[in-house]
């Protein structure tokens, strides 16, 4: 049996092998190959294999991979014509993570590996600049110390500023060669007094350590939270990139820096990014350092600059996407460190996406699919009212798009302490770190002193689509005091802070927030947002409708496209304050004529409810779900009404104490062990029919003034709920269509009978119930409860941490459907009901149908349309059009007329 392969020279890999060699090296080993070696720094990838063996392995290195990297490693000093750690001219090499998706920030990555006590002195000699050389030492022992034995970065950074105040300068660069020597001797005893052991001084224990390093930190409580909140699965592992430095801190002619095919933030057809001269890449993306911006090096380095525009320009064209790219520049020669498909916010998406098509760079669908479709929606979220009279205390780098308000907090953990609590907070930070993800997702967004574009906190804000303002100068953030000042506003941790990712503008003012369609600087986005939907609604299969209970939610999701509502829920219509008291009282009704003189004051409500619907969905088909909830949801809380009558008895206000006897022998009548198992849905009608006699009514007494009214009669869908025996919606259609007769509308032509799928038993006996309905909408809420027997309420606040934790789930299943569970009963109950009915019509309405994953499993399983939120319904035409590119029509595995 042949040894399995661990490690792969870069020259030999392509893009192609993204889950074997992760992403940064499978698109080094691209770049390698389209570029030239001569300007990609050569080097081998470990697999994440490997990887995901060492995790298997409980932290043991697989068999075979230690004599493969040695190999590896031997092919790279032959082809440098160097030796890792030679004391005379030594090799030196970086570590870096690489896994299958970007992750900025997340893992770990040691630079300069292959110092030592007596290569150092080599190094200086060898490039006549001690310098570079004690300056490249000090940041290996500083990152190395770091990510490979833990010595605390707060330490290092405090040893730094004592040092620079001790030599009374500002910068880093400003430190001598003696400031060096004295730094590497401080760090090296921090190393000693935290780990109990001298620094390495072995450059193959040292690349051991490194490895190690990167593949514990893929199981870091900082990705691991990272993956969660963006979906990646946590067996995927890491791959790691060992390659041999170039370096950018060699002086003035040398610089290191970030670069973007295009402006990252809008997706003007610039290049943008920022660079640094004298400097190594992680002080460029750490956001410990201001930058440059990267037009600026066209006067400091005019030729690597020409020359890196023409390389951009080139892999942009290869990929077919907009790239985002680390480069060095030693004594005046470019190197490419590394490519990637730009992560960039909803706003400059879009504007590639139309724009590529101009150019001719894509064709339509291959431009939708650059798309990111759940981000689409932060183009709907809200801006700075540029009418609004505030104070700009202080402008940095409008590093993510959107605007935010929030309480002010210093720590990650604070933020999510604050979240938890229901509470708005931006997270203020001089620069963040990889640890601070959770608070990240916590904050509404993110303000820091340092960094720029490209640092640690724009491109995870940007990742996940939160406002950001970076490199804000005149902030000082006091990190132990809990306090930051502008200028002469001192902010405290809980004062108000307002920030506009797009402008950059920092305000201690609430100012108002207002839509993008009311911001003319979003009407450009917004124009070109028109057309990529445009384009998606001429490729998808999928229909897509809204979840609407009022005519302002339906008007709203008309607006964003939606092609009519897919679920209104009748019981939401009740839960106003001044409707309860007359729900309240048909619910407490002690026979069916008190119930029914009840229900007359509730008709004509649900009348004009219908009516305003009707009208704001004119010509598009609205399915309404006859009354659902357990009706102890509309009732006083038991306790409640028991204190109430304690303080009627103590009162002797008797009359009060007959009343709420009765109320409390009601509820105590009505409640039931488990409510959402229990009298809801069709059950209900059934009992008290008369509840559903006086829905229909008001639903065709609207349709029918509608007509008359407008002239255009609605395309009225009554769907019944709950259903799990075909007699139950035999018995329910007929109620309906009576009441349809007494109104003279016909049943097909001037509505549909059906029903919601959302029980285990309906999917299996979906033939049969077909008999019965002209169309079926999967509830896909409660077929997840019912068919995994989990409580929402419950799993979401308890298990399900534990659960993912525990690696029993990747995702929530009421985010995402859980295809191989609930996926195939919903696939089963639409080929069952169309076995039985051919043009049978299907949908589905649960939160599901928002969710883009969800919506390319809808598109295979044949389903006709999704109905979501109204803000989710770009989002899922564009998903539904991904969803059609990428499984054509005539090959979706699950169709259900098969």
């Amino acid at each position: 049996m042949a040894a399995t392969t661990w490690v792969q020279d870069f020259a030999d890999g392509r893009r192609e092998q993204r889950e074997l060699l992760g992403g940064k090296g499978a698109n080094v080993a691209e770049m390698t190959r389209i570029l030239g070696a001569d300007k990609v720094p050569a080097g081998f990838t470990i697999t994440t294999e490997a990887c995901v063996a060492y995790m298997r392995g409980e932290r043991t290195l697989p068999d075979g991979l230690e004599e493969q990297v040695a190999a590896a490693l031997a092919r790279l000093e032959e082809r440098a014509g160097r030796r890792l750690g030679d004391p005379q001219d030594p090799l030196l090499v970086s570590v870096r993570s690489g896994a299958r998706e970007s992750m900025p920030g997340m893992l770990d990555t040691v630079l300069n590996l292959g110092l030592t006590d007596a290569s150092v002195e080599g190094l200086a000699a060898r490039t006549s600049n001690p310098r570079f050389a004690w300056d490249s030492y000090r940041r290996f022992v500083q990152m190395y110390g770091n990510v490979v034995k833990g010595v605390p970065g707060e330490a290092i950074e405090e040893e730094i500023a004592r040092l620079k105040r001790e030599q009374g300068v500002v910068l880093d660069t400003e430190l001598d060669v003696a400031a060096l020597q004295e730094l590497v001797t401080r760090f090296k005893g921090l190393y000693e007094r935290t780990t109990g052991e001298a620094f390495p001084q072995d450059p193959q224990e040292q690349l051991a350590g490194a490895i190690r390093a990167v593949f514990d930190s893929w199981t870091g409580d900082r990705a691991v939270q990272y993956r969660r909140i963006n979906r990646i699965p946590d067996d995927w592992g890491t791959a790691v990139n060992v390659q041999q430095m170039v370096f950018g801190n060699k002086g003035d002619t040398s610089c290191s820096g970030v670069a973007f095919s295009r402006d990252e933030v809008t997706g003007e057809p610039e290049p943008s990014g920022d660079f640094l001269v004298n400097a190594q890449g992680e002080d460029v993306v750490s956001g410990v350092r201001n930058t440059q911006d990267l037009a600026a090096m066209a006067q400091v380095m005019p030729d690597a600059h020409d020359e890196l525009l023409e390389i951009l320009r080139t892999l942009e064209r290869h990929y077919g996407d907009m790239q985002d790219t680390e480069f060095t520049v030693e004594e005046g020669r470019l190197y490419m460190l590394q490519t990637r498909n730009a992560k960039r916010p909803a706003q400059a998406a879009v504007r590639f996406a139309v724009d590529a098509v101009d150019e001719g760079l894509l064709d339509r669908s291959q431009a939708l699919l650059t798309l990111d479709a759940e981000g689409l929606e932060t183009l709907l979220h809200p801006t700075f009212d540029r009418s609004a009279d505030y104070r700009v205390l202080g402008i940095g780098v409008n590093a993510s798009p959107g605007a935010a308000k929030g309480a002010a907090v210093f720590t990650a953990e604070e933020a999510v302490a604050a979240a938890a609590r229901g509470e708005k907070v931006i997270l203020v930070r001089p620069f963040t770190e990889a640890d601070d993800v959770a608070g990240f997702h916590a904050a509404q967004g993110i303000l820091t002193s340092e960094g720029g574009k490209a640092s640690h906190a724009a491109l995870v804000a940007r990742g996940m689509g939160k406002p950001c303002v970076c490199g804000a100068t005149d902030l000082q953030v006091d990190l132990p005091g809990h306090v930051a000042r502008i200028g002469d506003v001192l902010i405290r941790e809980g004062d108000l802070v307002a920030i506009n990712g797009t402008t950059g503008e920092i305000t201690t003012d609430d100012v108002p927030l207002v839509e993008p369609s009311q911001d003319p600087a979003m009407a450009g986005v917004l124009e070109r947002f028109e057309t990529v939907l445009g384009w998606a609604d001429e490729l998808r299969v999928l229909g897509v409708r809204t979840n609407a209970d009022t005519p302002e939610d339906a008007a709203k999701a008309r607006e964003l496209g939606a092609e009519g509502i897919g679920l209104c829920r009748t019981e939401h219509m009740f839960m106003e304050a001044d409707r309860q008291p007359k729900m309240r009282r048909m619910i407490m009704a002690g026979d069916e004529a008190e119930r029914r003189a009840a229900l007359e004051e509730l008709r004509p409500l649900q009348q004009a409810d219908f009516e305003g619907l009707f009208e704001a969905m004119t010509g598009q088909p609205v399915t309404i779900r006859l009354l659902d909830p357990p009706l102890h949801e509309f009732l006083p809380k038991k306790e409640e009404v028991g204190e109430e009558l304690h303080e009627a008895y103590a009162a002797k206000r008797y009359h009060r104490v007959g009343v709420l006897a009765d109320v409390l022998e009601r509820i105590e009548t009505l409640s039931e062990a488990n409510p959402m198992l229990g009298t809801r849905g069709v059950r209900l009608g059934l009992l008290y029919p008369e509840i559903f006699e006086m829905q229909a009514e008001a639903i065709f007494a609207a349709a029918v003034a509608v007509r008359s009214r407008t002239g255009s009669a609605p395309k009225l869908e009554v769907m019944i709920p709950l259903v799990g025996y075909e007699r139950e919606l035999e018995l329910m259609r007929g109620f309906v269509v009576a009441v349809a007769d007494r109104h003279g509308l016909t049943i097909g032509e001037d509505y549909l009978v059906g029903t919601m799928i959302e029980l285990p038993r309906a999917c299996f006996l979906a033939d049969s119930i077909a008999d019965h309905a002209d169309f079926f909408s999967f509830g896909t809420n409660d077929l997840t409860q019912t068919g995994l027997g989990f409580s929402r309420d419950d799993i979401e606040g308890k298990i399900l941490a534990r659960y993912i934790e525990f690696k029993v789930l990747d995702r929530s299943p009421f985010e995402t459907i859980d295809t191989p569970g609930v996926g195939q009963m919903l696939r089963m109950g639409a080929w069952l009901g169309r076995k039985t009915k051919q043009d049978l019509k299907l949908g589905v309405c649960g939160e599901h149908g928002g969710d883009p994953d969800s919506i390319a499993f809808f598109h295979d399983s044949g389903i006709d349309y999704v109905s979501c939120s109204p803000f989710r319904v770009p989002i899922a035409r564009v998903a539904a059009a991904q969803a059609a590119i990428r499984i054509p029509l005539g090959e979706r595995a699950g169709r259900a007329t098969d």
